[in-house]
């Protein structure tokens, strides 16, 4: 039983900080390559891992999308989507595409003589879903090395465990002060009915062992 609800625990924290990696910003200092546009199919359920269209072309199973081609600092290649989220989830409420399109292609470099950027973005990529990580900002970056400490995502972190760990307490103190004392009243009254049968229970056995006079 114990490893069940271990596995609950695990299966349930994990969705959570996957959740969270997936939703909250990250920054990558690239230097960007290309941009392009590609039609996409949108009609499965990696449809999940794209913007939300607006309402006339919400129907759409494939639509046109706009594509960031950047390298790393190790020359490892990344590629970025660039759509507008809009009021939908995630709440970056994005509505300039068309803007950090054109900021993309204006900080194309070659790499002899490199321009770096720094990209936030949210999402994951993953070739085999075909899942692009969407960018929300592009701004000037003095070097490779110029990656800024990510405080928003640090600031969200530090609110969700106080908040965790403020549930948690009161979760417990309710239990000290509530639910523990029920049960010890339950348990009790087990305790005093199985005694009460037990008492009753040795009465009639002394009563069916007395000799008949």
């Amino acid at each position: 039983m114990a490893y069940v609800k271990w596995f609950f625990i695990l299966t349930f924290w994990l969705c959570v900080g996957g959740f969270l990696h997936y939703t909250l910003p990250q920054y990558d200092v690239v230097r960007i390559v290309n941009t392009y546009e590609k039609r996409q199919q949108l009609g499965d359920w990696t449809r999940i891992f794209w913007s939300t269209p607006d309402n006339q072309s919400n129907a759409l199973d494939n639509r046109d999308v706009q594509f960031i081609s950047a390298v790393r600092p190790d020359d490892s290649v990344i590629v970025y989507r660039n759509e507008d989220t809009g009021w939908s989830w995630p709440p970056y409420f994005k509505f300039d595409s068309a803007d950090l399109y054109t900021e993309a292609n204006d900080a194309i470099s070659t790499k002899e003589d490199p321009e770096w950027v720094r990209v936030m973005h949210y999402g994951w990529r993953n070739e085999f879903l075909s899942a692009f990580p969407n960018a929300i900002s592009i701004t000037p970056a003095a070097g490779p090395d110029d990656k800024p400490v990510n405080w928003i995502s640090i600031t969200i972190l530090v609110l969700l465990a106080a908040m965790f760990w403020a549930i948690y307490v009161r979760l417990r103190r309710f239990k000290r002060n509530r639910i523990d004392p029920l049960i010890d009243n339950v348990e009790d009254g087990f305790y005093a009915a199985g005694d009460a049968i037990e008492n009753n229970t040795r009465g009639v056995r002394r009563w069916f062992r007395r000799k008949p006079r």
